[in-house]
């Protein structure tokens, strides 16, 4: 298991070694039609641009197995050409965690990002990022990413330990954001960027990420032990959700969990008994009744 250890530094991406994550990066430029300026080959360089950004940055001094890395998969859909090099669209961002003595594998992370712009010009495809400046949207995107799917993983391992990652992720969000404002910046959109780490850092969520511990390393990486139990501590847990969302409405990261552990959650608890179906059901059903029927299945 990763010996979390932190080491706060600064890196340029070009110099940095492969270490903690393995990206699977897809671009799909179809939207933008014949529209395209320049040669559309430029979509297959971006890809592999991005590629191995997120697959040579090394953030931290821990030593990673492959199969200890962490697995993302980043789908970006381009719609919008604004000038020759500049283009804009959304991106899917997810994470994945394996659990240990299984072949399972459990999301972290599903975030949706609208507002994914960045331009591409001939003097920007080194792909050089500073953690203490800004230098242009595309790698701070990326590195924020990282960043973030570190931030949750290492929760997963140990109670707040993606602290460290968190306030870097914040640093790169903060100087973006005073460079270009939009998604980076306080104000915006509540599904933004911004809110995502703002979420993260605010100390009313501290019992989600301590419970997002509990979840991942003393429920799911050793569920095949009482699992009466094991159900109990997620039930305490989504309860701990429920008191946080009544007091922080609409919040982001909360949304994130249950857009990634829906049909998890009714996979958990598909063996229960009716009274503790019933209860979790309506405890569900209360916290994110977006997703009630999918909520339903654990009734049957």
């Amino acid at each position: 298991m990763k010996n979390k250890i932190i080491l706060i530094f600064l890196f340029l991406t070009s110099f940095a070694q492969a270490q903690e994550i393995n990206c699977r990066v897809t671009i799909n430029s179809s939207a933008l039609g014949a529209n395209v300026g320049g040669d559309k080959q430029v979509f297959t360089l971006i890809e592999q641009a991005i590629k191995t950004f997120m697959n040579t940055q090394r953030w931290t001094t821990d030593q990673f197995e492959d199969k200890e890395k962490l697995k993302c998969n980043l789908n970006i859909n381009l719609t919008k050409v604004k000038n020759q090099y500049s283009y804009s669209g959304n991106a899917q961002f997810q994470v994945v965690r394996p659990v240990y003595g299984t072949t399972y594998e459990t999301i972290l992370m599903q975030y949706v990002d609208r507002n994914f712009e960045f331009s591409y010009a001939p003097e920007e495809r080194t792909m050089l990022f500073n953690e203490q400046s800004y230098l242009n949207n595309l790698t701070s995107m990326l590195a924020y990413y990282s960043l973030i799917a570190l931030a949750l993983d290492y929760d997963s391992f140990s109670k707040l330990g993606g602290n460290p990652y968190i306030e870097r992720a914040f640093n790169v969000a903060n100087l973006a954001g005073n460079a270009l404002k939009g998604p980076w910046a306080q104000g915006s959109d509540l599904r933004s960027r911004f809110y995502f780490v703002e979420n993260l850092r605010n100390q009313i969520v501290n019992p989600f990420r301590e419970g997002f511990y509990t979840y991942h390393r003393l429920v799911l990486d050793d569920f095949g032990n009482n699992t009466l139990e094991k159900r109990n501590l997620v039930l305490e847990y989504l309860k701990t959700i429920k008191i946080i969302a009544t007091a922080k409405p609409q919040a982001l990261l909360i949304r994130n969990f249950f857009d990634s552990k829906a049909v998890e959650l009714v996979n958990i608890y598909s063996a229960a008994d009716k009274p503790e179906k019933q209860e979790v059901f309506k405890l569900l059903s209360q916290i994110d009744p977006t997703k009630i029927e999918t909520y339903r299945q654990i009734l049957k």
